[in-house]
């Protein structure tokens, strides 16, 4: 190789200088731009899912309409022939996708975050998204959003995990991913960003919470590039005429603050139910199905997720006797359905029940005060933002989910004030959740004193950008050329020597006859940090904040060469690190 190098070389090296001495933060620059790619990727795996499952719906129910609209115009023997055979299938998927050989990953792609290893496993993850396609499409009474974050997950981890991302970063794909699947779920890119983080994460930090906003907007951008950019469940604009109305919508976050602990408690009861009757997988679910259907012959309102029923009771929802008896026969659904083990989520049956709620207390409310121009509807909104606050134990998200779902800004003020209380009444009661109780299943004490113990050497990866102390100077301007750091290491029979700096070389570009004298040990720092391997987290994030630099080597005592860390990564690492009260 010609040590010399061209004019054309030099004038890059120093383009390169001087934007390194004017842009810094190369490592979570990177970050951006793969949660930006996480997001893209979320949101045509969500497509795809949610474009499969209505092509199998039409398959079975011969209908392209909605889920409530294809079931009533069905005959009552097949309202139940549909949802059995649908939880026939499911069942059949899981149990014979539980012989796959068990790994360390995991499916959970919350567990995937909290542990740090931020695996998922391929096959059975997508065993149980092929069973949540069946349950789905068959009008099981859960939501899509469960297979649809696990899909984003997945194929964000599948990405990280062929990149060979290290342990933080690898963690943050898929808390993106996870982002990602929300936003283009509910077409909610702030709230898609806002429950990874307050709900999985539980950290609100710039450092963590930044790339799932960047992942958020770009699955929302392409979702609604394909599906359209209307709101999720468009309402009538609902105003409020005097202040003292937020009493009365102050009332209603009570109400839901009590009622979510029973919501709760229900889910979990059903789901002992079907555990006491000792069945396979396919059968459960068949039975679970098998109730569904029974359900829907009376009411074919029962099945799918409730988005449909959210949206009859912002424009007609019809007589308040008719919405309680909706209402009761679908919470029932909804726990056979959750009970039996049905893959999905149930986000948007707690949207709906807290709808119901709402509309029914507005009702009782109206009749109560008729000069008041109370307007149950209003309180059908407000209910929602309410109920999910309480049950998710995530105000934040909630309030701000509501917004994205309905774009009524004016609605904001009662939505705040009743989540809060809802949230406050709930947590008083008891502290279960809907998503602190998967976790705790998984093990979150486990979880927590594991990433206690975790080092620095837990985070470290391999460092491409080595250099031999002989390496002449025109290999190490184009190793520079090739890199994205400013600092290459000098490392000679596994021993790290020190660094060299991109701005120490720049007094040699002006210099054409030292370039082929020069060497790297001529020009490299022997003083240059190093982490050991057993450092703590909090301890290595000091000494980057001391040293001032954004990615250090890692040394054992005799300084033999480990690999690198960035601060990006033991950032990532302790701002998704789980809460003590988790």
């Amino acid at each position: 190789m010609n040590p010399e190098l061209s004019a054309g070389a030099r004038r890059l090296v120093r383009l390169r200088i001087w934007l390194g001495e004017r842009i810094s933060g190369n490592e979570m620059r990177a970050t951006l731009l793969w949660a930006a790619l996480a997001g893209l990727i979320g949101a045509w795996t969500s497509i795809g899912f949610k474009e499969a499952t209505e092509w199998l719906h039409s398959l079975f129910t011969g209908h392209y309409s909605g889920y409530v609209a294809s079931f009533a115009a069905m005959p009552w023997w097949r309202r139940i022939l549909v949802p059995t055979v649908g939880g026939l299938l499911a069942g059949l998927t899981l149990y014979f996708g539980s012989r796959i050989k068990r790994r360390r990953s995991t499916t959970d792609y919350m567990e995937a975050v909290v542990v740090g290893d931020g695996k998922l496993s391929v096959r059975r993850s997508l065993v149980k998204c092929s069973s949540a396609w069946f349950s789905a499409a068959t009008g099981a009474s859960i939501g899509r959003e469960g297979p649809l974050v696990l899909l984003s997950a997945l194929a964000t981890s599948m990405l990280g995990r062929w990149l060979k991302f290290p342990l933080a970063r690898q963690r943050q794909m898929v808390a993106c991913g996870a982002a990602a699947g929300i936003a283009s779920a509910y077409n909610a890119p702030v709230a898609g960003a806002f429950f990874v983080a307050e709900i999985v994460l539980g950290s609100l930090a710039m450092d963590a919470f930044g790339p799932l906003v960047v992942s958020s907007v770009v699955a929302t951008l392409v979702t609604r590039a394909h599906f359209g950019a209307e709101a999720m469940y468009t309402a009538p604009v609902f105003t409020l005429h005097q202040n003292w109305e937020l009493l009365p919508y102050m009332l209603l976050g009570l109400l839901c603050g009590a009622a979510a602990p029973l919501f709760l408690g229900f889910l979990k009861w059903s789901e002992i139910a079907f555990g006491k009757l000792k069945l396979p997988d396919w059968a459960r679910l068949a039975l679970g199905g098998l109730i569904v259907g029974l359900l829907a012959v009376a009411h074919p309102e029962v099945t799918g997720n409730g988005r449909i029923l959210v949206f009859s009771i912002l424009h007609y929802p019809g007589t308040w006797q008719a919405l309680a008896m909706i209402f009761l026969f679908k919470i029932v659904a909804t726990g056979a359905t959750f009970g039996s083990g049905a893959v999905g989520g149930v986000f948007t049956p707690t949207l709906y029940t807290g709808a119901a709620l709402g509309y029914l207390f507005g009702v009782a409310a109206a009749a109560l005060f008729p000069s008041w121009g109370l307007e149950p509807g209003a309180f059908g909104l407000v209910g929602m933002g309410a109920f999910l606050a309480a049950a998710t134990g995530a105000p934040v998200m909630a309030i701000i989910m509501l917004f994205e779902l309905t774009l009524n800004y004016q609605i904001l003020m009662p939505v705040m004030l009743a989540s809060v209380m809802g949230y406050y009444t709930c947590r008083s009661l008891t502290s279960r959740s809907l998503y602190k109780d998967a976790l705790a299943r998984k093990g979150a004490a486990a979880v927590a004193q594991h990433l206690a113990t975790l080092k620095i050497g837990d985070l470290m990866h391999e460092d491409p950008g080595t250099i031999s102390p002989l390496a002449p100077f025109g290999e190490i301007v184009r190793q520079f050329m090739h890199s994205t750091q400013d600092f290459l290491h000098v490392v000679d029979d596994g021993r790290f020597l020190g660094a060299i700096s991109l701005h120490d070389i720049k007094s040699y570009l002006d210099r054409p006859e030292l370039e082929t004298l020069v060497i790297a040990q001529d020009v490299m720092r022997y003083d240059h940090p190093t982490l050991l391997p057993e450092m703590s987290m909090t301890k290595a994030l000091d000494f980057f904040a001391r040293v001032g630099t954004q990615r250090l080597p890692v040394t054992d005592a005799s300084s033999r060469f480990l690999g690198v860390v960035t601060e990006t990564d033991v950032l990532l690492f302790l701002a998704g690190k789980p809460r003590s009260n988790a």
